[in-house]
């Protein structure tokens, strides 16, 4: 009896363990699913929402990637690092190229900066304040357009220097000519501009002996002069001699006070000749018989006030002569324009020629990659072998290129700024130096590693692994 209770609890007991490995579906205890290891509390996420779930599953797999794909890319940058420091002297031939590019272009456009600045500089001498206006004549046609003239007055600059704020000064331009006897039996048709003593700041002349008349000289009628260089050379032999001597305008003698040029070279725009003699205005009067003149100068505060003073002098005129009268304006705005275009546009075209100098030295690094990777093909090899992707033998090798440029483009960028500063440092001409130009050499010189290096890396990146190990 003893005997069959015993059998029956054993044939209890296995039943039991039968029906557990069938129907529970968790593994023994001490043992993990490969979910369970890959993401703890995995069994607990399944009971979870599926959102949640979802959500969590995400983060997890993103937490795995990024964590490869940094240690990918300091292995890569590890292993480019080792290389150089393995063959210095290569690398830094190699980088010599990118070095010489990258100083060409910070320096190219650092010369076209400062011509721009010179450029701007000169025509600024001429006057860029400055606003002429001049008589053009009648808008009629025919017998209509001729029957009347409607010059400017002095009248005309006094209203607008009254009612235009903004205009600092004025002159007006009275233009005769006389036959001045040079002496030697020599006579010739002199240019004589009756003009106010704010001539010489509205024009910037520069004088260059003795002083130009002053207000004094204009409301006390006094018959002197002052002449340009050639005249006074032609008369008098030179222009230091030239000042205190005597010459005669239709018959009145007149005393030269002075000798001036023009601040720059106006290639022939200009009222000046190269023998003119300048008088005061009320002087000059006496000649013509008329207030009348041609033209008249203004000195505009700033330059930015130049456009909205030129429409105000348009109006101020206008309003005081008749309808059909034309008084054209003329300004150097687009002048400076023109010319910041034109140096704007031979900049680039320097920089575009400095390029040359870059793509020189990618093929330079293109080339030497190219050796190198022939060089290192069992080494390509194991690495494949070991478990290297066709992505990360492609980027350990682009990485090396774009960090031969890149540090040739910093060290070429230091050579570039060297010379303009030194420059600076040493003398008292400002060279301009442009942060757009190191940022454009930067950026041109990791673009160039990137395209040159992109065809030695696909290279070693393709290559088989057991024809790499089989290299000798």
């Amino acid at each position: 009896m003893a005997r069959e209770v015993r059998h029956q609890i054993a044939a209890r007991r296995v039943n039991t363990v039968g029906n557990n490995s069938v129907s529970d579906p968790r593994p023994p205890r001490g043992r993990r699913t490969i979910k369970e290891a890959l993401c703890p509390g995995a069994h607990r996420i399944g009971n979870m929402n599926p959102a949640v779930q979802h959500a969590r599953e995400h983060a997890f797999q993103e937490t795995l990637l990024s964590a490869r794909r940094t240690m990918l890319a300091s292995e890569i940058l590890k292993l480019a690092i080792d290389s150089f420091r393995s063959s210095k002297l290569r690398f830094a031939l190699t980088a010599l190229g990118m070095v010489i590019g990258t100083a060409s272009v910070i320096l190219v456009v650092t010369i076209g900066l400062t011509g721009r600045q010179f450029i701007l500089n000169e025509i600024q001498k001429i006057g860029t304040n400055e606003v002429e206006v001049e008589y053009s004549g009648a808008s009629g046609v025919g017998a209509e357009k001729v029957i009347y003239n409607d010059f400017l007055t002095r009248e005309d600059e006094k209203a607008v220097l009254a009612q235009v704020p903004s205009v600092v000064a004025s002159s007006p331009v009275l233009e005769t000519h006389d036959r001045i006897s040079f002496g030697g039996g020599v006579v010739k048709d002199t240019l004589v501009l009756g003009v106010s003593p704010q001539y010489k700041d509205v024009r910037n002349l520069t004088i260059l002996n003795g002083r130009f008349f002053d207000d004094e000289d204009q409301n006390a009628h006094i018959m002197c002069a002052v002449v340009t260089m050639p005249f006074a050379r032609e008369m008098f032999g030179s222009a230091d001699a030239a000042v205190g001597q005597t010459f005669s305008i239709s018959g009145i003698p007149f005393t030269i006070i002075g000798t001036f040029k023009e601040s720059v070279d106006t290639f022939g725009e200009t009222e000046i000749a190269d023998e003119t003699i300048l008088i005061p205005f009320s002087v000059a009067r006496y000649f013509t018989g008329t207030d009348n003149v041609k033209q008249i100068y203004f000195t505009i505060r700033t330059m930015e006030e130049v456009p909205d003073a030129t429409r105000e002098i348009q109006r101020v005129i206008k309003s005081r002569h008749k309808p059909n009268s034309v008084y054209t304006t003329f300004d150097l705005r687009e002048l400076l324009t023109m010319a910041s275009r034109i140096s704007m546009a031979l900049t680039a075209v320097l920089v575009l020629v400095a390029a040359v100098t870059l793509a020189v030295g990618g093929v330079g690094i293109m080339n030497i990659m190219l050796a190198n990777v022939r060089s290192r093909i069992r080494e390509i090899g194991i690495r494949k072998a070991l478990g290297a992707t066709y992505r990360e033998i492609k980027l350990q090798f682009l990485a090396e290129a774009v960090i031969i440029s890149l540090a040739g483009g910093l060290v070429g960028c230091f050579v570039g700024l060297a010379v303009p500063l030194s420059i600076r440092l040493f003398t008292d001409y400002p060279l301009p130096i442009s942060l757009w130009s190191v940022i454009i050499a930067l950026a041109a010189a990791t673009g160039v590693g990137v395209v040159f290096g992109t065809v030695p890396a696909t290279r070693a990146a393709q290559m088989d692994p057991v024809e790499a190990l089989k290299y000798e």
